[in-house]
């Protein structure tokens, strides 16, 4: 139980720290690759607003017919004679006119053409092509596009990207270990203390025993000298309640402990529901209630044959002692795969309608009262929801119409 508790622990953390590292990085390279972009538009944009040229310096003091100083305050003076692109000109159908590839020495005119013809033809106006970003702007003899070299903004972006997913991961990686190593002294009091717990439970179930034997022997032989009575009766009834109850927490204790093994075998388990069910006839009867078995035949399971003879006795014994007067009870075997579903639903006077997995809990009382006259002590149900998880089922309860109440295993 404390090592399941603790794998959970640590996979709770891991994943929040992957969520908050996975929002974080994203966020950044989203940005960055954003920044690249807007980036390459502003460029992409000044050379258009120049007709396939970018503007410089014609000498000290004198400019082009361009803002240029409005132009260096959107990028470094040096942008001009650093960035690397080529232009081709095309008329409305897509003939081509001129090539410039004058400020690129990576690209040939021969290349060039290739892909504005790869972009005409699928009629793209804007976007990447390689490493060049492109745009398509109209002329007043046609449209031109211009591709910017964005090779090293691109490489940039995806060394950080690499390195920021490598650096996401060796978080994650260190985080696990610190929390492996300090989640075990986290854990260590209250692995204690549920050891303690546990084998409190065991010596008090073994320490009651004997007085319960002495007890149960010493009422026997009471009735043998003076006969039995409304007194003696109910010293039994009590002995046997305690026995029961003492017997279903040394259980669930050993069923708590991973290293507790079951014996897995094959076994027929509609054999198995049927005899457990049919046990209960006479008793249905007795009470005017009505059992009915739809159980399909042949079906066969790998698991502890004894432990699930147990958990069908006790949902049967449950639907006994809680379904209303001359109630209607229905336990059911069927097949979902490789999954075996074993349902009982029994008729209740009253329930909200919906899922009622609280009735699994250890001591859970819906009724008080109710336990006391039935004999229930509210482990029961617990033992079930053990033995499912035992192997490695799940255990349910709920109500589809307020007037009857299911619990469905399924294996």
């Amino acid at each position: 139980m404390i090592k399941k508790l603790r794998r959970h622990f640590i996979l709770i953390t891991l994943i929040s720290i992957a969520l908050v590292l996975g929002v974080m990085m994203s966020a950044i390279n989203i940005e960055n690759y954003h920044s690249v972009n807007i980036r390459a538009d502003e460029k992409i944009s000044v050379i258009a607003d120049n007709d396939g040229t970018f503007p410089k310096k014609n000498g000290e003091n004198e400019y082009k017919p361009f803002d240029y100083k409005m132009l260096e305050k959107k990028m470094t003076a040096e942008a001009p004679f650093d960035t690397r692109y080529f232009t081709v000109k095309v008329t409305d159908k897509n003939t081509i006119v001129s090539v410039n590839t004058g400020m690129i020495a990576a690209v040939s005119t021969e290349k060039a053409i290739n892909y504005t013809n790869q972009l005409t033809e699928k009629n793209k106006t804007s976007g990447f092509i390689d490493n060049y970003k492109y745009t398509c702007v109209d002329t007043d003899d046609g449209k031109m596009y211009i591709f910017l070299d964005c090779e090293r903004e691109l490489s940039t972006f995806y060394n950080f990207l690499i390195v920021s997913i490598l650096a996401s991961v060796g978080g994650i990686i260190l985080v696990y270990l610190l929390v492996l190593v300090f989640s075990k002294i986290v854990f260590k009091p209250v692995a204690e203390s549920y050891e303690k717990q546990k084998q409190f439970i065991t010596d008090a179930s073994h320490e009651i025993k004997t007085p319960l034997t002495i007890i149960d022997a010493s009422t026997e032989i009471i009735e043998m000298e003076n006969g039995e009575n409304e007194w003696t009766e109910s010293i039994k009834n009590q002995v046997k309640r305690l026995t029961a109850l003492t017997e279903k927490l040394v259980f669930l204790s050993r069923m708590d402990e991973e290293s507790t093994k079951l014996i897995m075998l094959d076994f027929s388990i509609s054999d198995a529901v049927l005899e457990v069910a049919q046990g209960f006839e006479a008793v249905a009867t007795s009470q005017g209630k009505t059992l009915n078995l739809d159980i399909d035949n042949n079906l066969s399971y790998c698991g502890d044959e004894t432990t699930i003879r147990q958990l069908v006795s006790l949902l049967i014994d449950n639907a006994m002692k809680y379904s209303d007067e001359n109630g209607k009870i229905t336990v059911s075997l069927k097949s979902n795969g490789k999954s075996r579903v074993i349902t009982v639903t029994n008729s209740v006077d009253k329930i909200e309608k919906g899922k009622h997995d609280e009735l699994f809990e250890r001591f859970y009382r819906a009724d008080s009262s109710r336990n006391s006259e039935t004999g229930g002590h509210g482990i029961g149900l617990s033992v079930v929801k053990a033995i499912a998880n035992a192997h490695k089922g799940k255990a349910a309860c709920y109500s589809n119409d307020e007037n009857s109440i299911t619990f469905k295993i399924t294996l």
